[in-house]
């Protein structure tokens, strides 16, 4: 049974960074990435500077710090191994998506939208973030293939799982750039499953064998 103090503390935890993070996007859209400082940032959130580098060690990773990586590894780890590659990437890309957004906002951006959309909008317009999102899809590629487990990790398998999950994700940040410049309009899950037919035909994000 987990201790509830830790509990507690990781509850703060994740409350601060939810806290610095959302000053952090507010002031970069309103006064543009270069010209605002981590200093900034903390007296907008009411923390230290210190507070700000303990949860972020950079400042972009103010803007692209999370747990998606996670999340789609955790689903891919979930689906059945008789599924092709693509198809279990795939899915696991448009749930984990869906868990971002609330899963759909109907006739308005829900607050987890709109907050994944100001992060996506700067990531486009920002160099900087535009080369550490790079190193980010490489961690998230890593994930993938970590959670696919066996022998898509080592080996011959191992280089198949790599060029599957790249694939997927080269489909997925063109749907993420579409919803991004079309501000949100339209529901995110949605358009990673029309990048992903695209890419690879219309049955690849069908439901398979159950998993």
């Amino acid at each position: 049974m987990p201790d509830h103090h830790s509990t507690l503390r990781a509850q703060r935890r994740v409350e601060t960074q939810r806290t610095i993070q959302a000053h952090a996007v507010r002031l970069f859209t309103e006064r543009g990435y270069d010209a605002t400082t981590m200093t900034d940032v903390a007296e907008a959130a009411g923390v230290s500077p210190m507070t700000v580098y303990r949860h972020f060690p950079t400042k972009e990773d103010l803007v692209l710090l999370e747990q998606h990586s996670r999340l789609v590894a955790e689903r891919i780890a979930a689906s059945s191994a008789a599924q092709p590659l693509v198809r279990r990437i795939g899915r696991a890309l448009i749930e984990s998506a869906a868990v971002l957004t609330d899963g759909g906002h109907g006739a308005g951006l829900t607050a987890n939208e709109q907050f994944l959309l100001a992060r996506l909008q700067l990531m486009i317009s920002t160099p900087a973030l535009r080369a550490k999102h790079l190193d980010s899809q490489y961690a998230l590629q890593q994930a993938i293939v970590d959670g696919l487990g066996g022998d898509a990790t080592e080996g011959d398998a191992a280089f198949h799982a790599q060029a599957a999950a790249s694939a997927c994700l080269g489909a997925m940040h063109t749907a993420l750039v579409r919803w991004a410049e079309d501000g949100g309009r339209a529901e995110l899950p949605d358009l990673i499953a029309k990048a992903l037919a695209a890419a690879f035909g219309e049955d690849i994000v069908g439901p398979g064998p159950a998993g």
